[in-house]
C-alpha cells in the first residue's frame, strides 16, 4: 500500500513539474481544464487551484490537468486581456453581412472590450436549419470573464430584438409563424426595471 501510494504522489508531484517548468500555465491566466473554468491561483508540487466564476476553489490534481487538454483563454501577450468567444445560431432567412454586423454592434456596445482590436465574426458551420456563428472579442485587462460573457450576451439579445432577428440557439424544432423575440416596449416588463437615466 505504501509503495502504491508513493507512486501516486510521484505521479502528480512529476506532472507539477512538468507544468511548472514547461510554462503550459502561470498563475493568472484564465483557463479551462475538464468541466472547470477560471483564474489558475496556485500550481503547486501536486496540485492546481483555479478560481471559478462563482468564486470557488477547485483543486485539480496535477496528474488530471496533465492528462487532459488545457485551454489558455489569456492573450499571449502578458499585459493583453482574456479572448472571450461566445456563439449563437441564426436562421437562413436572416442576411449573413446583417448578422455579422449585429454581433460587432453588440460587441461595441459591451463594457470591457478592448475596441482597438476589432471584433471577430465567423460562420462556423451550415446547419439543417440554421448557421451558426461565431464572435470573438478582447477583454481588457483584468476584466472579469464570467461578467463580460454575461454582459456580451445580453446585448446579444438586444441587438437582435431591435432589429426583428430571431435567435435560434440552442435548439430549433418548428418554424413559427411569427418570429420569436421581445419587443422593445417589452424590454422592461415588470419586476425588471430601466436603468436611471436609460432608454
Amino acid at each position: 500500500m505504501l509503495t502504491l501510494g508513493s507512486a501516486g504522489v510521484m505521479n502528480h508531484a512529476m506532472s507539477g513539474l512538468v507544468l511548472i517548468y514547461s510554462r503550459a500555465l502561470r498563475k493568472g491566466d484564465v483557463i479551462r481544464v475538464a468541466d472547470n473554468e477560471g483564474l489558475v491561483s496556485e500550481i503547486g508540487m501536486l496540485a492546481t487551484k483555479i478560481i471559478t466564476r462563482e468564486n470557488y476553489v477547485v483543486t485539480v490534481p496535477n496528474a488530471v490537468v496533465v492528462s487532459g487538454k488545457i485551454t489558455n483563454l489569456s492573450a499571449q501577450g502578458a499585459d493583453s486581456g482574456i479572448n472571450l468567444t461566445v456563439s449563437v445560431t441564426i436562421g437562413y432567412d436572416t442576411p449573413w453581412r446583417q448578422v455579422h454586423a449585429m454581433l460587432e454592434l453588440a460587441a461595441k456596445r459591451a463594457q470591457g472590450i478592448d475596441l482597438t482590436i476589432a471584433p471577430r465574426v465567423r460562420q462556423l458551420s451550415l446547419m439543417d436549419w440554421y448557421i451558426a456563428y461565431e464572435l470573438q472579442v478582447r477583454l481588457l485587462a483584468d476584466q472579469s470573464l464570467a461578467a463580460a460573457r454575461s454582459e456580451l450576451y445580453s446585448n446579444i439579445q438586444d441587438v437582435f430584438n431591435e432589429f426583428n432577428v430571431q435567435i435560434m440557439s440552442p435548439n430549433f424544432v418548428m418554424q413559427p409563424e411569427g418570429a420569436v423575440i421581445v419587443a422593445k416596449e417589452n424590454w422592461y416588463t415588470p419586476p425588471a426595471a430601466p436603468p436611471e437615466g436609460g432608454k
